[in-house]
Formats: structure tokens, sequence, C-alpha cells
């Protein structure tokens, strides 16, 4: 007898996600559906602006990744006006772009994902000496994990759970018979969360140094960077540097070493291996090092062949709304798309709860519409991207920067590079990913110091012809995978903007041929342990780094303020 489980919202990511699966008398997923309920609608705000403001407005779609829809916003305009801003710019963006991704991908670890691998109440019961002295097993340099630092975290989580309240570590599923590693290994990954809430303060300051302030930037400007005085600045330069080193030192020193030790422990754990959801990936090219030279490249493997990468051919890529709570259902290219809503609600259905009682519900209605997500393919097919998807390709390709990285943890942990395709892989490329940027990214910052002594130019030069029609696009990687931003300008004024995000990719509800997103297709069989506690699709779900605030913005079109919120500083 198959029975539904509804997860809804799921928490710990950005924005509002909702995922439902049916289970057969096994506990094995048949049937799998994720769909956002909030509508995003930028793409409407945008219209009839200047197409000047158009970062400004894009950096809003999310408190996240605010820079990288702020530069998506910036460089399609500057791609259909034709703009080439100067390496200083172009650099200057590498160095914001390289904080964000940081800032994310760490957050993201310890901060949203980390409660699915590390039970926190085994870690109360750790011996710290042995916790200490595992600690240099894999790293000979290890992060905040000496016996007197261990011994303090253990007591800081205690006062937490003596009050019957775990605070910020409360609603996990601890004792689940999934969770692998050691009570050592537990309150090791428990001392650099904690120290990643400090550490992530570090890498926003950098954002802010030549982007004036966090989360929203505002130094980017149609033609390049407005933060010509940080640049000439050997102070903000150096704040900057210093800083940036701190942090690519808890990379390589917490992160990794954290990876390494997961990765060993849960390399046997069967609801994480072999499930790579979508096989085909997708990513862009990323982080300009030099005049020609980029951290990460563009391409494409396709049903998971990791012996062949093809190049992107941008015409290909669509968006429809068949399961999608919009008017026009038909596949249309970006430049072309089209955001008039059209919500049909949910369904009466039954679900099982938290006690494993069947109960009455709401459902999503699978046979009509049931996401604000549209679905993106690429020549007709779905599309996994993120770091499992840059990883791959750019190890595939033999990006200097990524094969190195990568042999030495496949060695480090004894795991196939097949291993890449799970979610496991989906974890670990993200670190990996930010090692490389941590130990790579300074490259921009030395050649941008060069650069200076004979050319101090920050902006091109454009006009805006208002008789004429333009049109462009942004494409790139961003921390959860390839973003493009699609304009057109039509009498000074945007006409039409469309956003293609990584979660809308990752999240895609099904297409008119039935085949779903990367969220729906990992999900298939997998075997639950306990559907009253189903940690394995909150872990699997997690491992995109899920981002649905790209789609969550909201407005009353009469101006109204819908909620009023007071903060205060005493609290």
């Amino acid at each position: 007898m198959s029975q539904k489980i509804i997860v809804d919202p799921i928490t710990r990511i950005e924005g509002h996600l909702r995922v439902e699966v049916v289970v057969d008398e096994n506990n094995v997923v048949k049937e799998a559906y994720s769909g956002s309920t909030l509508w995003r609608g930028i793409e409407v705000i945008v219209k009839g602006r200047d197409p000047r403001d158009a970062g400004f407005l894009t950096q809003r779609i999310c408190g996240v990744c605010t820079f990288s829809h702020y530069k998506a916003g910036i460089v399609a305009v500057e791609n259909a006006l034709g703009i080439t801003p100067p390496l200083n710019a172009l650099l200057t963006r590498t160095l914001m772009n390289s904080a964000l991704f940081l800032h994310d991908h760490i957050v993201h670890f310890y901060q949203l994902h980390a409660l699915d691998w590390v039970d926190i109440v085994s870690a109360l019961s750790a011996d710290v000496k042995k916790a200490s002295d595992l600690a240099f097993t894999f790293t000979p340099n290890p992060y905040a994990t000496g016996a007197d630092k261990l011994l303090e975290v253990q007591k800081r989580v205690k006062t937490f759970v003596d009050k019957g309240n775990l605070g910020p570590f409360a609603n996990a599923y601890y004792g689940h018979p999934t969770y692998r590693l050691s009570p050592e290994e537990n309150l090791i990954a428990l001392s650099h969360y904690l120290e990643c809430l400090r550490v992530q303060r570090i890498i926003a300051q950098c954002m802010a140094i030549f982007g004036a302030k966090n989360p929203h930037p505002q130094s980017l400007t149609v033609g390049g960077v407005t933060c010509i005085m940080d640049l000439l600045s050997p102070a903000r330069m150096g704040e900057y540097l210093e800083k940036f080193k701190e942090v690519a030192d808890f990379v390589n020193r917490a992160y990794y070493p954290d990876l390494i030790m997961a990765g060993k422990k849960y390399a046997t754990e069967a609801s994480v291996v072999n499930d790579v959801g979508v096989p085909n990936l997708f990513t862009f090219k990323e982080f300009q090092l030099g005049a020609n030279e980029w951290l990460f490249e563009s391409g494409i493997i396709k049903n998971g062949d990791l012996s062949k990468v093809y190049e992107v051919e941008e015409d290909k890529i669509t968006e429809e709304a068949t399961h999608s709570w919009y008017k026009n259902d038909a596949p249309l290219h970006p430049y072309d798309g089209e955001t008039e809503p059209n919500y049909t609600g949910l369904v009466d259905g039954e679900s099982i709860d938290h006690h494993g009682k069947v109960v009455k519900t709401k459902n999503f209605n699978t046979a009509g519409k049931y996401s604000w997500i549209k679905a993106p393919r690429y020549d007709g097919e779905a599309m996994q991207v993120g770091p499992l998807a840059n990883i791959a390709v750019n190890y595939v390709k033999g990006n200097k920067y990524v094969v190195p990285v990568v042999d030495e943890f496949l060695k480090v942990t004894g795991l196939p590079i097949t291993a890449v395709l799970s979610t496991l892989g989906r974890t670990a490329t993200r670190c990996i990913e930010a090692k490389v940027i941590a130990d790579n990214a300074l490259t921009a910052f030395n050649n941008l110091v060069e650069n200076l002594k004979t050319d101090q130019s920050t902006c091109a030069p454009y006009v805006i012809d208002p008789n004429k029609e333009y049109k462009g696009r942004y494409m790139g990687h961003v921390p959860r995978g390839t973003l493009s931003h699609w304009c057109r300008i039509k009498n000074g004024v945007i006409e039409n903007w469309q956003a293609v995000v990584p979660s809308t990719w990752n999240a895609s509800p099904k297409d008119s041929k039935g085949k779903g997103g990367s969220y729906e297709e990992c999900l298939i069989g997998l075997k639950i342990a306990d559907v009253k506690q189903p940690l394995e699709i909150i872990r699997k779900i997690h491992s995109y780094d899920p981002c649905i605030a790209c789609a969550v913005h909201v407005m009353d079109t009469k101006g109204n303020n819908l909620s009023e919120y007071k903060v205060s500083v005493n609290v």
C-alpha cells in the first residue's frame, strides 16, 4: 500500500520549498514532486525601467546571492549595449565574487547542511582528548580542535541541552540510524560549526570593502565599478588580502578536512550514493583571473558520461510551464519568455504525519500545475547545475586548477571518480569548488595590483539610443550553479526580462514529457528508514543548497505594506 509523505517547508534553505513523495510498502520512493509555493515576479517589476537600474533591482531577488543577481543584471545590459568594462572592473568583480562564493559555501556546509550529517547530541558524549588526536588524521594542522577548545564547545552546547532547548540545533532527527560519524567526529564538526559563525562575518567584510555594504553591494554599474577610491588605497587592498587569507585558511584547515572525514564515513551509506538525479550536467565559465584567463570553464556532460564534454549552445535553452502556475505552457527561449501568473491552487488529499498516522491534507495537483518554478530545458532535456556539474565538467576538461584537488580528494578517501555523481559527491564538490577558489582567486588580486600601476580606468563610456532595440544576456556560474539573465531593451527602457536561476534548473517540476528536475529525480528509488523522520529526503535536497528565495518575491500592486517588523538592538 502506497503512502504520501509531505515535507513542507524544507527548512535550513533560502525560500519556501515543498516536497511530496509517494512510498510503497517497503518505504521506497516511487514518485516525487517538488514545488515552490510563493511567486518571484521580479521579471514583471523591472519592465519599463531604465536598464541601468536593472542590477540594483535584480539583486533583490535574493538575500544571499545578492552579488550574483546584481552582477547578472549589470552584465546582461552591458552585453546588450556592446560594452566591455575595463580590466580593473572585471578583476574587482572577481574579488567580490570570490568573497560571495566562500561565504555561501561555508555557510551552506555548516549552518544549513551539517545537521544532516552531524549528530549534535552524540557530540556531547565525545572524549575530547580522543577527538583532538583524531583531528590530526584528517589534516596535519587542525583548526579549533585542541582538547581545551573542544571541552569548551561541549560545555557551551550542553548549556542548551540542560535548558531543554537545543537553540539553533533544534528540530533535527538526532539518533537517526543513517548518521555515521562517531561522537568524536561529531564534536570536531560541531567546533567548526561554531567557528564558521565568526568566519562568515570576515568574508562578508571582504565583499563590503569593494561593494560598500553587504549583503546588497552598491559599487557595480553598467560599464564598470565605482569603487576606484578603494582600489587606489593600499590600506583597503591590504585589508581585503588579509581577510581573504584568514577565510582561505579556514577552508583548508577546517572545511576540507571535515569533508574528508565525512567522505570516508558516508561512502557506504546507501541513501547518499548512486543517486545523481538528472545526469545531464551544465556549467558556464566564471572567475576572470586575468585579461584572457578564467578559473572555471563552460561545458555540458550528457547522461553522466564522464569521458566527453560538449560546448554550450545558448539557443537550445527554453523554459516551459506545463506544471507551473503560469498561463503560457509552451517552451520559449528566455529572450521571448513570458511571466503571466495562473495560480490554480492545491487539492484535497491525504498524507502521513510525524506520528505515522494518515491525515487529511492539501496536496499538490500533480496532474495539473503545482509550482511557481518553471521548467528550464536544454535541447529539450532537464539539466543539473551546481558545484557537482562545475567540478565534473572542469575535471573532464582537464582544468589545471580543478584536477589536482579532485585527484587528491579521491586518493585520500579511496572513492572512485563516479562517486561524484551522488548526494555525497554534490556535497563534496561544493567544498572542492571552495578550495579551488580559496587557493587561486588571489591571482586576480595580484593581476589587479599590477594593472593599476599603468591603468586606473574602472568604467567604460557608452550611450543608450532610444531609437534602437537591444537584447543581451549574462551567463555564468554562481554558488548554486548556472545562472542566466536575458533582457530586451526598447525605447530606452526594459521591454522584457527573464532570469533562469540555478534552483530553477534543479527544482524544476515535470515538463510536458513527464520529465522532472534533479530534486525529483534524485528521490526516486530512495528507501526511507523511518517515514516519521524522513531525514534522507532532507539530506538529498539540502545537498543542492536550494535557494527558492529566487522564486519568492511578492508585492502589493497598490503599494500597501504587507507587514512591518521592528528589531530591537537590546534583544
